[in-house]
């Protein structure tokens, strides 16, 4: 018998782990990269710290308005198929157990057993039977716009500081080496970390997000590097 650890899966945590990992890599990346491209220009530590700070206050916001109108718009669409389905319900009783012994039937239950769980599941719980099995909604998976907006905005900023607290502390020479090589090693983890919750390969993950941000702040820093010597 295989030990409980191996039961485990890691599928529930896909969403707050995704919009975690976006949040984060967004506030480094973005923010190193407008700090880099800014100290490749010659920026003064003051404009520095200035637009970091704008950049840190103003992403989050962003990110808290998109994701909570992109789940609100998902929300909205949830309950509008729930009250669908109560309707069909109220009006359609037998219908509805017939179409859900269906479900159970194509997905290889035999057919006399399949009438058995969905006679006793609609007893139990019509509604929820069918949100779960038919339309793919159940509690854990429910849209929650406050949650996300509020997730998506405070990991942004957990990770915008992480260039901001660079730029207060590092000596100016070492400025640009000190941002791309902090962001870089934090991407390395975020990466990781992120591959291995998810059951991932960990290696491929962690470089996978260094890659295209190094990219992303390479380009950036060059943008910068040009416009300053015009």
């Amino acid at each position: 018998m295989r030990p409980k650890d191996h039961d485990r899966h890691t599928l529930g945590s896909a969403g707050w782990l995704r919009a975690a990992v976006l949040g984060a890599n967004d506030g480094i990346v973005s923010t190193s990269s407008l700090l880099l491209g800014l100290a490749a220009a010659q920026g003064s530590h003051r404009t520095l710290l200035l637009s970091g700070t704008a950049a840190l206050v103003a992403g989050a916001m962003s990110m808290a308005a998109g994701e909570y109108v992109s789940v609100h718009s998902q929300a909205d669409t949830e309950s509008a198929a729930l009250a669908q389905e109560r309707a069909e319900l109220r009006d359609d009783f037998v219908g509805e157990r017939h179409e859900l012994t269906e479900i159970y039937v194509r997905r290889g239950v035999e057919a006399a057993l399949a009438r058995e769980v969905a006679s006793q599941l609609m007893a139990h719980d019509a509604l929820g039977s069918h949100a779960r099995d038919e339309l793919g909604i159940s509690p854990t998976s429910r849209a929650r716009p406050l949650q996300a907006a509020f997730a998506s905005a405070a990991s942004f900023s957990v990770g915008a500081a992480l260039p901001l607290a660079v730029v207060a502390i590092a000596p100016a020479p070492y400025l640009i080496a000190a941002i791309a090589t902090s962001g870089l090693a934090c991407l390395l983890f975020l990466g990781g970390w992120s591959a291995k919750v998810g059951g991932a390969d960990v290696r491929v993950g962690a470089l996978r997000v260094a890659f295209w941000s190094a990219l992303a702040m390479a380009v950036t820093t060059a943008v910068g590097a040009a416009v300053g010597r015009l």
